[in-house]
């Protein structure tokens, strides 16, 4: 008796196993069958979902055919939205680029705090520009102009005078590796070096913090006793110097810092020297245009930002007056806006120069700059009285405030420019 029972026990127990494991895989064949039916209505989901998306695309691409707006058309945006928050006292200082110590009043500056903080929320200058007694490491470089960026209401041009060989203020003063001469450069005619060099220039300036290098050089040194260009200039040939200062632009503003050619209408022909007084060249307007104007046109089409113009008198281009070329409508406007097409910004050469500071007053030249079409004054004499005298004249209708915006969207065309482009 107890052998039937234990056999029947045993038969129930594989009984009960089988029919669990005949329940199990049925609950694992329903769950396969749901499963199936859920991917395929996520498939045809995914399907519906991707076709409402082309959908979309499809009237969205219509509709930018209508009316597309562009990266052009955020940048314009951009300007007019920064101008129309702007004071008129804040428009004419935007016009300014000056030293640290002009907007000071600090005799030496190497570093930003309250004096830096509280001169640019009295004048907020369009740009400043640094000397090698500003810098003393590339920390305390960086430092300065991190903190004066901090201080400033509107984007600042950072500007410095690195041209490689004799002119390198940064270089010389961390001891950096210098860029050979440009002289030497474009003896070599190799326009690959010229773009090296800048490259190299712009990587370093860059990194400090520095948006403006008032370089390259764009004088053809047609006159060989010229020692105030000399080997600054890449050559006496002006399809060299064009090729070359082509190429360095290119350089230069690829790394984020933008080129300033100097000194239009070309001061490579000049005998004298403008830092100390009048400088002229009596070369005719042809010899100009076939010399003298070509790396300027070569820069042009390369998309340089900013254009100098010097302190030189050119008789021949300005019907026999004798002003200089940076406070001359005849040579800003009508050649070098006009003739030569150019759009960007134009500013003068240093306006404490002895070209100028010998004739003019600090808010004359200031004023005579801006009328004959010039869009920003570099280093006047005296500052304050310039910045005063130009505040005036607007407001008493000597210069137009249109006249002044008109400059202030050159120069936020190429400040804000990074930002939607």
């Amino acid at each position: 008796m107890a052998v039937v029972l234990i056999a029947v026990g045993i038969g129930c127990f594989l009984g009960i196993r089988a029919a669990g494991s005949a329940v199990k895989q049925h609950q694992a064949a329903q769950e396969e069958s749901r499963q199936e039916l859920l991917e395929a209505s996520r498939v045809e989901e995914s399907a519906q979902a991707q076709a409402a998306v082309a959908a979309l695309f499809e009237t969205e691409s219509t509709e930018e055919t209508e009316s597309t707006y562009t990266k052009e058309d955020a940048l314009n945006d951009m300007v007019e939205d920064t101008l129309a928050g702007m004071t008129l006292e804040q428009k004419v200082a935007g016009l300014f680029f000056v030293t640290p110590e002009q907007l000071t009043g600090v005799s030496q500056v190497v570093a930003a705090g309250d004096a830096t903080r509280e001169s640019l929320e009295k004048y907020p200058v369009g740009g400043l520009i640094y000397f090698a007694q500003n810098i003393q490491s590339e920390n305390q470089l960086k430092e300065m102009l991190s903190n004066t960026t901090s201080y400033s209401l509107f984007p600042l041009f950072f500007g410095v005078d690195e041209e490689g060989g004799k002119v390198a203020r940064v270089a010389d003063a961390l001891k950096l590796d210098k860029t050979l001469p440009m002289g030497e450069i474009g003896a070599a005619g190799d326009t690959q070096a010229a773009y090296d060099a800048y490259q190299n220039i712009g990587g370093y300036l860059s990194s400090y913090g520095f948006n403006v290098d008032f370089a390259p050089v764009a004088d053809v040194l047609t006159n060989v006793d010229n020692t105030v260009i000399g080997n600054r200039a890449f050559s006496s040939d002006a399809g060299v110097a064009a090729q070359m200062v082509s190429s360095a632009v290119t350089g230069l503003q690829e790394t984020g810092v933008s080129a300033c050619l100097k000194h239009f209408p070309g001061h490579g022909d000049t005998a004298g020297d403008s830092h100390t007084g009048a400088a002229q060249t009596d070369r005719t307007k042809e010899e100009m245009e076939a010399e003298e104007f070509l790396p300027f046109q070569s820069g042009i089409e390369a998309g340089v930002d900013m254009i100098m113009v010097g302190h030189i008198t050119a008789p021949n281009l300005t019907d026999g007056d004798s002003l200089p070329a940076s406070i001359s409508e005849k040579i800003i406007t009508g050649v070098l806006r006009n003739e030569l097409g150019y759009h960007g910004i134009i500013i003068t050469d240093a306006m404490n120069m002895g070209a100028i500071t010998e004739y003019y007053k600090s808010d004359v030249a200031a004023i005579m700059a801006l009328k004959a079409g010039a869009d920003m004054v570099l280093m006047p004499e005296n500052f304050e009285e310039a910045y005063q005298g130009v505040l005036d004249a607007v407001v008493d209708g000597t210069v137009s405030e249109e006249r002044i915006d008109d400059s202030l969207r050159r120069i936020y065309r190429v400040k804000l420019k990074s930002r939607v482009l």
